[in-house]
């Protein structure tokens, strides 16, 4: 009955919001200035210096959306409406913000980058553990996120990658010459891959020891092109609408809903930099270098394509050094369910392949007939698995595959999980089972259908901490943090 209250008050209010969501808003209509950038803020040189500028910034948006959005009744989801279920200010700490989890004797540095209109709540969950195994974990908010979708409008990825650079300078600092690890989600993988990069230049340091790549950014739809025609448009009187790719209401607590048509451009230009910069460097002095990359791709994979992470990363990179983790769709909810698309070809392309310069992992089901999962794994120059892991746990009967999105985030999260929390006035966005005529909710289908955790997470997270730990110092050495976690959260 609980679950059942939560999802029709949810349903509901998606309702109200969609009739308000013709309605621009100030969160997607006003310029915050206190915002870092390269052009608009050169007085800010260090870390310290961004996240003073960060208080202002928040400081800005209160005055300037929150203080003049509606609230009460019709307004409780959404984000910007002051005391509602969606305002992230509610809750400690908010995640939107640049954070740091404390290591009274780090074993290393692990920084956190989140993707294009995300925050740092979308890596929330490994950090925590990261900091548990005894890591320094700065989880870092890029400049135009965790604020208000208007700040996609105006952002440049230069000035992202600035904020990389100063955060990994900042961490290098707090473990005195440990190892940095990079752990880069969609767009935050490919400024991890171009920071990396910038280190084999000489443009910034220290080298990091490792990449962790969460869903990368690598190669985007070419439809992103046109992205930057759509946005000189728009400044267009008249034309306005055009810096806008998608508007949606906004009641996600750490996400936009909306996605501004700059967005879309600073995302292609990235992508074809690190392109055109990675296989630079193949052909002149090489990437032998590079450090140690483990890549985790979903096969289904809407935003980004499968062919650029292998042919244009993995493929280019030394061999031996380097690991691909696919999450297959699930073949027997595939071979009995109606589909568009089949993303089976990348699949036995990667299984059949012996010359990959890397090593392989698909993690599938294990059988045609079995809904058990277990990750196959192959080395490099391999035509053949040598080794099956089960992983003890089965998909789900009613999902088909995971989604870009669905990655980083486990089964159990508050937000974005399977099953809804106990508390009923706590905002939910995961698994929702609303059906009802079309054309009645403010959300697309596409919305509701795409998953949004991922059932196999724990088996992300062990690989990732040990991908870490394999490349910094040994489990022997690690010495968990004296001191509870903590999160300094400004």
């Amino acid at each position: 009955m609980l679950e059942l209250r939560g999802l029709l008050a949810f349903s509901l209010a998606l309702l109200a919001a969609g009739c308000a969501s013709t309605d621009p808003g100030p969160w997607r209509s006003e310029h915050l200035t206190e915002e870092f950038s390269l052009r608009g803020t050169p007085e800010v040189r260090s870390f310290d210096d961004y996240l003073a500028l960060e208080d202002r910034l928040y400081a800005q948006l209160d005055r300037k959306v929150y203080a003049v959005t509606a609230t009460g009744s019709g307004n409780e989801l959404l984000r910007f409406s002051s005391g509602g279920a969606a305002d992230p200010r509610g809750w400690q700490p908010n995640w939107n913000r640049t954070f740091e989890l404390q290591a009274t004797r780090p074993i290393g540095g692990a920084l956190l980058l989140h993707g294009m209109s995300d925050s740092p709540y979308s890596l929330r969950a490994l950090a925590e553990s990261l900091n548990r195994e005894g890591y320094q974990v700065l989880g870092l908010r890029l400049p135009g996120h965790g604020t208000a979708p208007s700040g996609l409008k105006h952002v440049r990825w230069e000035d992202m990658a600035a904020a990389v650079r100063m955060a990994v300078n900042h961490l290098a600092a707090k473990v005195d010459g440990g190892p940095i690890h990079i752990f880069g989600y969609s767009t935050g993988a490919a400024l991890a891959i171009d920071f990396s990069l910038d280190t084999l230049d000489g443009r910034a340091g220290p080298l990091p020891a490792s990449l962790v790549l969460i869903s990368p950014a690598i190669g985007i739809s070419r439809a992103a092109a046109l992205a930057g025609v759509k946005t000189r448009l728009s400044i267009v009187p008249g034309m306005g609408r055009l810096a806008w790719l998608v508007t949606e209401p906004e009641f996600d607590p750490y996400k936009y809903n909306s996605f501004a048509t700059n967005a879309g451009q600073q995302v292609h230009r990235l992508t074809r930099s690190v392109a055109r910069r990675l296989s630079g460097f193949a052909r002149s002095e090489g990437l032998e270098n590079f450090p140690p990359t483990l890549v985790f791709k979903s096969n289904a994979d809407s935003t980004v394509t499968n062919a650029a992470v292998v042919d244009g990363l993995l493929g280019l990179l030394e061999p031996h050094q380097h690991e691909l983790v696919l999450f297959d769709v699930n073949r027997l909810a595939a071979a009995s369910v109606l589909k568009v698309y089949d993303p089976g070809a990348l699949t036995v392309r990667l299984n059949s392949d012996a010359g990959l310069p890397f090593a392989f992992t698909l993690v599938t089901n294990e059988h045609a007939a079995s809904l058990a999962v277990v990750a196959r794994q192959k080395p490099p120059f391999s035509a053949e698995f040598v080794a099956t892991e089960p992983l003890g746990s089965s998909w789900p009967i009613s999902v088909l595959s995971l989604s870009h999105v669905a990655l980083p985030f486990p089964p159990d999260d508050p937000l974005y999980g399977q099953r809804r929390p106990a508390d009923e006035q706590t905002i939910f966005l995961g698994q929702l089972a609303i059906q009802g005529e079309r054309g009645l909710f403010a959300l697309s289908a596409d919305w509701l259908l795409r998953l949004r955790h991922n059932p196999f997470y724990s088996y992300l997270e062990n690989r990732a901490i040990d991908w870490a730990f394999d490349h910094g110092l040994p489990r022997a050495k690690v010495v968990p943090p004296a001191a509870p976690v903590k999160s300094v959260n400004r």
